[in-house]
């Protein structure tokens, strides 16, 4: 039997993880796992775990690891993460990964992409950043504007700005990202997992060096 395949999507907010996540994930034939959808999912189904990760996500601060951790090892305990999974927002502390670590079989195989990003394209993506309140697509005002304006290119649903997406925000979870989650950037380089992406780039391009990254390992 094969091993488990963990792929960890790194980059700082804005980075373009969830997109590229979506496409990779289908590549690869893997489900991709998305902290940010989890915390969400668990909000509009009023769950305790959902209200309490909401207040921290609404001031731009991570939440704590005791209730990433709890959502996370639900989710990925179902029978479709049987053969591997992709992760988009996890793990994004030392103990974090820590966890992960602990939980994952001895025979897993890690790796682990870092999209890089400056932080002016980074302000340009997220504050123009909108999504879909029924089926969470995802448009941006300049680049990849909706047809209609205010309604989802999918569904028809009604586009939103999330509490999260304003630059004030995002420069408070850009602070936190370095102070919390760059560490791990070394951490995952000393095992000799860790491969960096140029995320300043169109999203083909970008798709295209995590592609070759994954599959054949190589440095993009």
């Amino acid at each position: 039997m094969s091993p488990v395949r963990i792929v960890i999507l790194l980059g700082p907010p804005g980075a373009g993880k969830g997109t590229q996540a979506t496409r990779l994930s289908l590549a690869l034939g893997i489900p991709h796992v998305s902290t940010g959808d989890l915390f969400r999912m668990n909000r509009e189904q009023g769950t305790a775990l959902g209200r309490r990760a909401q207040e921290f996500m609404d001031q731009g601060q991570l939440v704590p690891d005791e209730l990433v951790v709890e959502m996370l090892f639900d989710r990925v305990s179902k029978k479709d993460c049987a053969r591997g999974y992709l992760l988009d927002g996890f793990p994004r502390t030392l103990p974090q990964a820590e966890a992960l670590a602990k939980r994952l079989p001895k025979d897993a195989v890690v790796q682990v992409v870092n999209l890089v990003v400056s932080d002016r394209s980074l302000v340009d993506r997220i504050a123009g950043r909108r999504v879909c309140r029924s089926c969470k697509r995802i448009h941006h005002v300049k680049a990849a504007p909706p047809r209609v304006s205010g309604r989802c290119d999918h569904c028809g649903g009604e586009l939103e700005q999330r509490t999260d997406d304003s630059e004030a925000v995002l420069r408070e979870r850009l602070a936190v990202y370095r102070r919390q989650t760059r560490p791990l950037e070394e951490v995952f380089r000393s095992r000799g997992q860790l491969v960096e992406i140029d995320g300043d780039r169109e999203p083909d391009a970008v798709f295209e060096s995590l592609r070759l990254a994954v599959s054949e390992g190589v440095r993009a």
